[in-house]
């Protein structure tokens, strides 16, 4: 059985899963820079021994023993990107499950919209895993070998070499020092705009018609130009210490050469040796140049990996408990206490409940008295602040949610749908069982809207159901709640968006649901659908006021209405406290 990760560890056992690919990979590369000291000591062979010798067959085996380890070198670095890019590749197939369940539980836990960031910064780490700025580290080690040799050759070469890799490395540190603050609060900045704007993407209707997209640009373009101020001095900043980085390097070299030929002309080396002192130098000083280069790679990828790290110990991971027999839909509420996730101040207040299989409850209550956040809870989407909510004896938390989630239909009063075809959403995107879905559909009462769309049940309806009216989102959202059979079912203002046909569908698929035993839980403000309900619970201000059978409530709460036109019989209506259904 595999030893459990702790939660600050995830991130960093992901990484260590690839442990043996990295060694790997770092034997590659001593054998690489070890190879890379061939073009040194061909030119060393050249100017001291095929040039005095006047040898042809001398250079041509020492030509093709170089074309040969030059080919093998290439071999060596083909092989160690792919290991790296294998690398990237299980790091996101091992992280990606995760990670995406992580990004919808700290929304629904703990009210931290991400977005999709945490996919880009995955994407971030895994690029620079396998790109030029991770081979400067596996290189780095090599430059005092490098040095070393460069001794051998001459001590004052030597020094030389040492002194111009000390001043990279202080550009390298100045680099790390000046750039961290104004890059790191940009990319945090960049973050939130784009969250910002992926927000208001979403009412581009309403900014639209009440000509607020122009306060809207203002508001985001103020934070932009911050944004850009603090990426362009951090550009510059590091553009600047890139420059003389690379200045320096190749005004090194020259050095090196001027040094080697006074020590030639003093006859301490050979020519050869001055012309591989050179080459030698700007091998040692290769990778720091490319560490200060690829700086801004880096500190994007420390960045990335710092908010993923974060992103996985704030959100553990679900635990999967021991698989429970299918609910038969009794719930019990004890002493709930609860609030939207990152509200601190309670919107239920010791809400106690115990609702039989199968029966119908109808709920009530003026504007932000709790209901839609009583429906959530009680289906396990927000956490309670205290007390617990139980399905059949057993904590809606401890349900493994996949194996729960098809005996449970949910319509929130925002209706979602997701990208894809109208089967595919009333199938929860899981196996498609054609005759369930028309069944789903006609018990909705929304089989005949769908044959009446361009491609029928295969039609995609974009994002977030663009291509249907609000009612028809509505009815689709129903289908998918009754699809399967669930024995627990929470309505949340089912018909808002619904006309008088859909009204009557409504009642049917409620009136279907009870003969077949479901537990119906029906958040309403229209009083024509309350006559279908075994019991009424009144909320006001996060209490339960009255939790009792139908007749006795409506009794208590309604008044008489006028006569109809019509010539019809009173009829009750609810008091306008109770029957306010604005979202609580």
């Amino acid at each position: 059985m595999p030893t459990p990760i702790a939660r600050g560890d995830e991130l960093r056992a992901a990484l260590k899963a690839s442990r043996d690919s990295f060694v790997f990979a770092g034997l590659f590369s001593l054998v690489i820079n070890m190879l890379l000291l061939v073009p040194a000591l061909y030119m060393l062979q050249v100017y001291d021994r095929v040039l005095t010798s006047s040898s042809a067959s001398t250079l041509l085996m020492l030509t093709l023993l170089v074309v040969g380890l030059y080919a093998l070198m290439g071999i060596l670095e083909m092989v160690r990107s792919r290991i790296l890019i294998r690398i990237s590749a299980r790091l996101d197939m091992g992280l990606n499950p995760r990670l995406f369940t992580a990004m919808f539980d700290a929304g629904l836990r703990q009210g931290q919209r991400t977005g999709a960031q945490p996919i880009h910064d995955l994407t971030t780490l895994r690029q620079f895993l396998t790109g030029p700025g991770l081979f400067a580290f596996f290189d780095v080690p090599w430059v005092p070998i490098y040095m070393a040799v460069l001794f051998l050759i001459d001590p004052l070469i030597g020094w030389v070499a040492v002194g111009g890799a000390l001043i990279l490395i202080t550009l390298a540190i100045a680099n790390e020092l000046s750039t961290r603050k104004p890059l790191g609060e940009a990319n945090r900045m960049a973050v939130n705009n784009n969250n910002f704007v992926e927000g208001n993407m979403r009412n581009g209707e309403a900014l639209e018609a009440m000509g607020m997209l122009a306060n809207v640009h203002r508001r985001w373009l103020s934070r932009h130009i911050e944004m850009l101020r603090l990426q362009t001095l951090a550009s510059e900043r590091a553009g600047i210490l890139s420059n003389a980085s690379k200045s320096l390097r190749i005004t090194l070299q020259s050095l090196i050469l001027g040094v080697g030929a006074f020590l030639a002309i003093q006859n301490i080396i050979t020519p050869g040796m001055m012309i591989a002192g050179s080459i030698l130098m700007g091998r040692a000083l290769a990778p720091v140049d490319m560490l200060i280069n690829t700086w801004k790679g880096f500190l994007g990828a420390r960045t990335a990996y710092d908010r993923l790290r974060d992103l996985l110990e704030a959100v553990p991971a679900r635990e999967k408990g021991m698989s429970l027999p299918p609910p038969k839909g009794a719930l019990k509420l004890e002493a709930v206490v609860a609030a939207p996730p990152g509200v601190r101040v309670p919107v239920l207040r010791r809400i106690d409940l115990e609702i039989a299989p199968g029966e119908t409850i109808g709920i009530i209550g003026p504007s932000a008295a709790g209901k839609s956040t009583l429906a959530r809870v009680i289906l396990g989407v927000w956490p309670v602040m205290s007390g617990c909510v139980r399905l059949d004896g057993a904590d809606i938390n401890t349900w493994n949610r996949e194996e729960v989630g098809p005996y449970i239909g949910y319509l929130p009063q925002d209706v979602e749908l997701i990208d894809g075809s109208v089967n595919e959403n009333i199938a929860r995107f899981g196996q498609l069982d054609p005759e369930q879905v028309v069944t789903a559909a006609q018990r909705a009462g929304v089989h005949e809207m769908i044959l009446q769309l361009p491609n029928g049940y295969d039609t995609q309806i974009g994002s977030g159901g663009q291509v249907l009216s609000a009612g028809q989102r509505q009815r689709v959202g129903l289908a998918r709640a009754l699809y399967g059979s669930p024995v627990l079912v929470v309505l949340d203002e089912p018909n808002s968006n619904l006309d008088e046909q859909g009204d009557a569908a409504l009642l049917n698929a409620i009136t279907q649901l009870r003969e077949d035993g479901a537990t119906v839980l029906l958040i309403t403000h229209r009083p024509n659908i309350l006559h279908c309900v075994d019991k009424i619970l009144v909320l006001r201000d996060g209490t339960a006021q009255a939790f009792a059978p139908r007749d006795e409530v409506l009794a208590q709460f309604a008044r008489p209405a006028a006569i109809s036109r019509t010539g019809g019989g009173n009829q009750p209506t609810l008091a306008r406290g109770a029957a306010d259904s604005t979202s609580g």
